[in-house]
C-alpha cells in the first residue's frame, strides 16, 4: 500500500507539536488588526494576548490560505513518494477549502500517477481536530488514503459542532445577529448556543439567559445527540475562558463518566470571529 500523509489546516485549532505527533501536516490561516498591517499566524501571537486586545476593542480580520500554497506543499509530498489527504476547514466559512480543491486539481495533470484527495469537513475548530484525529486512527488501523476519505466523508453529517459565545458583538460583526438583537441580548445576558449545520454554516439554535446556563446547554446537546454517551472522544475549545470549559468537563464527567480528551484554545482565526469567551464542544453524534 502506498503511504500518504493526512493534511489539514490551522483552522482545527490543534497544536503544531500534536500534530506533528500524528504526522499531519498542516498550512496557516493568517490575521491582522485593523490597527496594523502585519499578518500573523496562530503561532505568531498567544491566545491570551490576542483576546486581550480584542477585549480593548480590536477588530481582527482573516485571510484565507491561497492555491499556490497548497500546491507547494501537496508536491513535497508528492515528491516523497507519498499521497495527500486533505481535511480542510469548511467551505462555508471560508474559501480555504476551494484553495486546496484547485491546488488539488492543477497538480493532477502534472503527477497524474498519485492522488490528492480532498474532504470538507464542514467543521471549525476543534471540531475539524476531531476529524482529524479519528481518520489518522483509521490510518494506524492499515486504511488506505481512498478508505481514510470515505471514513472522514461518513463523519461529516455526525459531527456535533455546538458553541455559545460571551458578546454578542462578535457574531453581530459576522452578520450573525442583528445590531439591535446583540445590543438587546447584550443587555439582558442573552447567550446563544449555535451549531454547524450540513452545509458547515453557523446556526443560532437556542437563546438562554447567563453564562451559566449556556454551558449546562451545551451539556444538554452532548446527552441528547451523542452517539455514544459514555465513551468517544469528547474535545472542547475555548476562547480565554479555561475555567468555563473545565466547567463543561466537569458536567459531562458527572452525567455520563465521560474524559474530555482534549480542551484547546479557540485559535485566533476562529476567534476573531467568535471572540473571547467562546466555549465549543465537539463529539460524533447519531446526526449534526
Amino acid at each position: 500500500m502506498k503511504d500518504y500523509v493526512i493534511f489539514t489546516d490551522s483552522a482545527c485549532d490543534l497544536s503544531p507539536s500534536l500534530l506533528k505527533e500524528w504526522g499531519v501536516g498542516y498550512r496557516n490561516l493568517s490575521f491582522r488588526f485593523n490597527d496594523s498591517e502585519t499578518e500573523y499566524s496562530n503561532e505568531d501571537m498567544d491566545v491570551k494576548t490576542f483576546y486581550d486586545k480584542m477585549r480593548a476593542g480590536g477588530i481582527a480580520k482573516t485571510a484565507a490560505v491561497n492555491a499556490d500554497a497548497f500546491a507547494s506543499d501537496f508536491e513535497k509530498i508528492i515528491a516523497e513518494g507519498k499521497d495527500v489527504l486533505y481535511l480542510g476547514f469548511s467551505s462555508g466559512l471560508s474559501t480555504t477549502f476551494n484553495s486546496a480543491r484547485i491546488a488539488a486539481e492543477q497538480l493532477k495533470e502534472k503527477y497524474p500517477d498519485s492522488k490528492i484527495l480532498i474532504v470538507d469537513t464542514l467543521a471549525a475548530s476543534a471540531g475539524q481536530g476531531l476529524m482529524v484525529y479519528l481518520t489518522v486512527e483509521e490510518k494506524k488501523k492499515g486504511a488506505t488514503v481512498e478508505e481514510a476519505a470515505e471514513f472522514a466523508k461518513g463523519l461529516v453529517p455526525r459531527m456535533g459542532i455546538w458553541f455559545t459565545v460571551d458578546d454578542l458583538v462578535y457574531l453581530k460583526r459576522g452578520g450573525r445577529v442583528s445590531p439591535t438583537a446583540a445590543f438587546v441580548g447584550n443587555l439582558l445576558g442573552i447567550k446563544p448556543v449555535l451549531y454547524m449545520d450540513d452545509a458547515g454554516h453557523l446556526i443560532p439554535m437556542v437563546k438562554v439567559r447567563g453564562r451559566k446556563t449556556s454551558i449546562t446547554t451545551l451539556a444538554d446537546k452532548y446527552t441528547e445527540m451523542a452517539a455514544t454517551k459514555e465513551e468517544g472522544t469528547v474535545y472542547i475549545s475555548h476562547g480565554d475562558c479555561l475555567k468555563d470549559a473545565q466547567a463543561l468537563a466537569d458536567i459531562l464527567k458527572e452525567r455520563h463518566g465521560i474524559e474530555v480528551s482534549i480542551i484547546t484554545d479557540v485559535g485566533p482565526v476562529i476567534g476573531a470571529h467568535s471572540g473571547p469567551g467562546t466555549l465549543a464542544l465537539f463529539f460524533v453524534g447519531t446526526k449534526r
